[in-house]
């Protein structure tokens, strides 16, 4: 009866189950798969419940959201500034990635070849630069969007992640320049050092100079005794304080590897709210290869919770971005909205 109703997934499960003589290893084990498979169908429910769900969500927070509007008219004024900023920096810095709204576009370049189109100012890209901003927001800024407030959090942890990801992959693109494309030819080796670089990276924020130190260290002492291992020539005592050197410089907003690479994470993310995660993962800018899968996580997380988003509150944001943009241009892109 279980093989009939078990996912596939438990197949050898419930197979070895015949195997065994004792009636109390049995037993203990048909306990054991028939608790694995009351786990499968609570998630299979989930799954299959979950477009319902996420449905009612979106008028749930949204009828909530407009009551309190009701009650306090200027609820939507940090909102406002927040996207009004946005609108002024793609004034500054053209969009880098094509809209949405353009089928063709999506059709075509990739997203490195679409940094060099000028798209006309749009509410789509005008919101994915707003979404943008948040991830450099100051902490002790009190006037964070009104529509947000409730993804505050997860967005913090979204710019912790990018921030320890910058550092990674600055870590990584430093070290090759010292140990070649032997060591880094090595999946096995790449894979080291991100766990290193990631361990180490976790008391960033209380002790960040003792842990660059320790990274630094660490990565150093790692090269050095792998091309030893492999009967290449080790790190001589120069190059051995000179990649110390550059690896502790590497923490700092001013270092130019921190700073390009930075430029290129958030460029990678923009395109992922304009193309999608997959086609952003297709070109890479340089440097970032090494740290595709972690990429695609923060890419992934970044767009879920911006889709939401902007599903709950697409008509506010709508409205407001009618009064910055004009009106031919509004009239091109509409803000998704249900």
């Amino acid at each position: 009866m279980m093989a009939l109703l078990c996912a596939p997934l438990r197949d050898e499960a419930v197979q070895k189950l015949e195997n065994i003589t004792d009636p109390v290893w049995l037993l203990r084990g048909i306990f054991q798969v028939l608790g694995l498979m009351k786990m499968d169908m609570v998630n299979y429910t989930i799954q299959s419940l979950q477009p319902h769900l996420q449905e009612h969500s979106i008028q749930y927070e949204r009828a909530k959201f407009q009551e309190l509007l009701n009650k306090q008219p200027s609820l939507l004024n940090h909102t406002t500034k927040w996207l009004t900023q946005a609108a002024a920096d793609l004034t500054v810095s053209p969009p880098t990635c094509p809209d949405t709204s353009d089928s063709s576009s999506l059709a075509g370049p990739s997203p490195n070849e679409a940094t060099n189109n000028s798209e006309p100012l749009s509410p789509t890209m005008v919101l994915c630069q707003g979404f943008l901003n948040l991830l450099l927001w100051d902490p002790e800024n009190e006037e964070f969007p009104e529509t947000l407030l409730m993804d505050r959090t997860r967005l913090q942890e979204l710019k912790s992640q990018l921030h320890q990801l910058t550092i990674m992959a600055s870590v990584l693109l430093v070290a090759s320049s010292f140990s070649g494309s032997v060591l880094f030819g090595s999946p096995q080796f790449v894979d080291k050092l991100k766990r290193i670089t990631k361990s180490l990276l976790e008391d960033f924020h209380s002790r960040p100079e003792e842990a660059i130190l320790t990274v630094s260290e660490q990565v150093s002492q790692e090269i050095h005794q792998s091309l030893k291992n492999m009967g290449l020539v080790a790190l001589s005592s120069d190059n051995t304080a000179s990649l110390m050197g550059q690896l502790q410089n590497i923490a700092k907003k001013e270092n130019c590897v921190h700073s390009v690479i930075d430029q290129r994470i958030r460029l990678f993310l923009k395109c992922c709210l304009v193309l999608g995660v997959q086609r952003s993962l297709l070109d890479l800018p340089g440097g970032l290869t090494l740290i595709e899968a972690e990429l695609a996580e923060l890419g992934q997380k970044f767009v879920n919770l911006t889709h939401h988003n902007q599903q709950v509150f697409g008509p506010y944001y709508t409205e407001i971005l009618e009064t910055l943009i004009s009106p031919t241009q509004a009239l091109e892109t509409k803000v998704e909205s249900v």
